[in-house]
């Protein structure tokens, strides 16, 4: 198994990964480290995968998984659940509660207080980061705040229509700068790492690290939906550690 540490500066006790599809027991079009239950793959395979995880990353506890639709929530957890929550974000400030997003192209950002009191894991498709759900997160936190961008579909993949162009200008004409035209009448490449940067900044976040890393273009590597249709699921993590 493979998975990516953040490459942030937060403080130590500020734990975080980011699962690949590499490793795992799920087979054929899910194959590797699948963690999406409700995808079609296995679930006694999803559940073996999960477990794994959970070990090999020394997580202290399973994490708070989400039922995730493009929404703006953002759940406040205080102690370890199975409960699948809806909502498409999860922020707590007690030690031990494993923060989630799950994503095969969407956007995961992983947020913290610089003192490392408080952390948060929000999936951010387009809908999502055009409704708020950025801001939503950002909101239940005091003091200054980091952010890390996970893998996600990127700026030469993700295609879109001029509805999500203006999703995004209609509420901040900086935006325009996020997108380029793909040549075809319509359609324009958008950035979602630029986009989700001028959000947070707008909210004051200037300590905003991303990986750089494409779903679309990483088939051995990351599991990507519009890459591939039916798929697997990776997924971001986030907690803290007593210290």
């Amino acid at each position: 198994m493979s998975f990516l540490v953040p490459n942030w500066k937060v403080p130590p006790h500020v734990k975080a990964v980011a699962s690949t599809r590499q490793g795992g027991f799920s087979t054929n079009e899910y194959l590797g480290l699948n963690l999406g239950t409700h995808v079609g793959d296995d679930a006694d395979l999803v559940a073996s995968n999960r477990a794994q995880l959970v070990e090999l990353a020394q997580m202290p506890s399973a994490p708070v998984w989400l039922n995730q639709t493009h929404s703006t929530k953002v759940a406040e957890v205080f102690a370890p659940s199975s409960e699948i929550l809806d909502a498409d974000g999860v922020y707590t400030s007690a030690t031990g509660v494993v923060c989630s997003a799950m994503t095969a192209d969407c956007l995961p950002v992983l947020l913290t207080d610089s003192k490392g009191t408080q952390v948060a894991a929000v999936h951010a498709g387009w809908r999502g980061l055009a409704n708020g759900i950025v801001e939503n997160a950002v909101e239940k936190f005091s003091g200054e705040v980091i952010a890390w961008l996970g893998p996600a579909i990127g700026p030469s993949a993700f295609e879109v229509g001029e509805d999500v162009l203006n999703a995004f200008a209609d509420f901040d004409a900086q935006a325009i700068d996020a997108f380029q035209p793909t040549g075809e009448y319509g359609k324009w490449w958008a950035n979602m790492d630029e986009l989700a940067t001028q959000r947070l900044n707008k909210l004051g976040v200037t300590q905003v690290f991303t990986s750089g890393l494409c779903t679309y273009s990483e088939p051995e590597r990351f599991y990507s939906y519009r890459r591939d249709g039916v798929t697997g699921r990776q997924a971001t993590f986030i907690w803290l550690e007593s210290h």
